[in-house]
């Protein structure tokens, strides 16, 4: 008896998204919602992340079930900073939120699937959240005791004239 194989593509399951460029950091608190889809083709999309420096990551894919072949963001987030990338056939939005912000922000990914097919927003909705969130404070270096011998006082003296006019 043979058996065969059929040729699939391997189904890629991910907990943290990919990190293509080594230097990614992701967020302890990343929750993404479900896309959704308005009448008029508009895409939304809400994200809880927390402020420590990392990101949270929205993959999306075409119609086709592809990467977009193009895209932008506009109006960008007020309160960080957004990063979009094609990696496996998905077009990943990442945000990262200021450090140690807390509140709302929101930005737009404009989408552009290609094929002269109409471009696509989708507007992200993020809540960030600063829990636990430490800024350290830069370090104060007192000054050397070389440094303060070179600074003397400098006294200014005024001059005085006798006017030879009679």
């Amino acid at each position: 008896m043979a058996l065969s194989a059929c040729a699939q593509k391997p189904i890629v399951q991910r907990i943290v998204p990919p990190n293509p460029f080594g230097y990614q950091k992701v967020s302890a608190v990343c929750h993404v919602g479900p896309v959704q889809k308005a009448a008029n083709g508009a895409l939304s999309a809400t994200m809880t992340v927390r402020s420590d420096d990392g990101l949270c990551a929205l993959p999306v894919r075409t119609a086709a079930n592809t990467n977009y072949v193009s895209f932008g963001v506009s109006p960008a987030p007020k309160h960080g900073k957004a990063f979009l990338y094609n990696y496996d056939d998905a077009t990943y939005v990442n945000y990262t939120p200021s450090t140690a912000y807390a509140g709302s922000d929101s930005f737009t990914a404009i989408l552009i699937p290609g094929n002269g097919q109409p471009r696509v927003s989708l507007t992200v909705n993020a809540t960030v959240d600063a829990t636990g969130v430490v800024v350290a404070k830069p370090a104060v270096v007192p000054p050397t005791p070389a440094e303060t011998a070179h600074k003397t006082k400098t006294t200014t003296r005024r001059r005085t004239t006798k006017s030879s006019h009679k």
